[in-house]
């Protein structure tokens, strides 16, 4: 099917054979829309450059001076970017609100030849599809929130699930986090809020509503994010399975997933001093001990069973409506093949 001629919208998105962002790499950085590409009109330092001169000398001296950067990095995405594309190519650009930078961008591709096409409102207009259709999807997930104690391989059970060919909402993968204290993943920054919400509105708008979603359960903070309240609802009045591990099955999974905390012994222990209110001086000081000889055994034991086991069996109850009336799946190892045989059971 063919773009349309015009400004184009949102539902026009698959009509095109890319998707450019033309602002600066660091608005790029912060949030887009999913599949683009960053080819900025304007780089950072630029940007800022034409906004001083706007302020100071006016409209004019900004579109004199930054015409002529324009003109540049137009001249290298020509040169680079786009220098291998066919005369059919048809790509779709945006900018902050479908303004300027993206009106320059849409000229030069025309000149060449291509059918290039400006997204109506740029970024502005897809942030305000992203939270509208949180609102208006997360309602009508039908979730299964796959519940289990510090250690029972929700995660791995929800890959496994994933693999099988059911329908799975990842929301610590879509958050780079596992949830926890201890939950940051060595050399994986976190998205922005407004990147994270991009990506859940982006997975949650593929689903088949009329199939199940499995989830993990949450609180309604996954690291430095925020679960949408719409989603958090959902996720609180959903059905409840629950994965009942062994104490040794949880152990040896932890001692496995966690390892790489071992590599960094001071930056676990500083987490770790986060607990003293909770703990006091004495426990705290022996986990620290722990940490910084490498002994994550016995630290992790002694978390599970005096930190971790008493906050979910206090919350589960209170944050589940439905708690009462869970399914429960046994455990006994929480190896591959057993994290596999879990998720073939809750598909049957």
């Amino acid at each position: 099917m063919s773009p349309p001629r015009g400004p184009a919208q949102i539902a026009d998105l698959p009509k095109f054979d890319a998707l450019i962002d033309a602002r600066s790499p660091a608005e790029y950085a912060l949030d887009h829309i999913p599949g683009a590409i960053n080819c900025p009109v304007l780089d950072d330092a630029e940007r800022i450059v034409v906004g001083t001169l706007y302020k100071q000398q006016g409209a004019f001296e900004a579109r004199r001076v930054g015409g002529a950067m324009v003109a540049a990095n137009l001249a290298r995405h020509l040169q680079t970017a786009f220098k291998d594309k066919p005369h059919d190519w048809k790509p779709l650009i945006y900018c902050w609100r479908g303004g300027m930078r993206s009106g320059s961008m849409v000229q030069w591709l025309r000149l060449v030849g291509w059918d290039a096409q400006q997204l109506a409102g740029g970024y502005k207009r897809y942030r305000a599809h992203v939270i509208e259709s949180l609102a208006r999807l997360a309602p009508q997930l039908p979730l299964q929130v796959l519940c289990g104690a510090t250690g029972s391989a929700k995660t791995r059970v929800l890959q496994a699930l994933q693999r099988q060919g059911a329908q799975v909402l990842d929301l610590e993968g879509l958050a780079c986090h596992k949830g926890s204290m201890l939950g940051a993943l060595p050399g994986q920054p976190q998205p922005s809020q407004k990147a994270f919400e991009t990506t859940l509105a982006d997975a949650i708008e593929g689903f088949d509503l009329g199939r199940p979603v499995f989830v993990e359960a949450e609180s309604r903070k996954i690291g430095k994010l925020s679960l949408p309240t719409a989603l958090l609802e959902r996720l609180r009045e959903s059905p409840c399975i629950e994965i009942a591990a062994s104490d040794a099955a949880r152990q040896a999974f932890l001692l496995r997933d966690y390892a790489y905390l071992g590599e960094d012994r001071e930056a676990l222990a500083a987490i770790l001093d986060r607990l003293r209110t909770t703990h006091g001086h004495e426990v705290v000081n022996r986990w620290q001990a722990w940490a910084r000889a490498g002994e994550l055994a016995p630290l992790f034991a002694e978390l599970t069973q005096l930190h971790y086991d008493p906050h979910y069996a206090r919350s589960q109850a209170s944050n589940f409506k439905h708690w009462g009336e869970r399914r429960q799946l046994a455990a006994e190892a929480l190896d591959e093949p057993a994290i596999e045989a879990l998720a073939a059971g809750l598909l049957g």
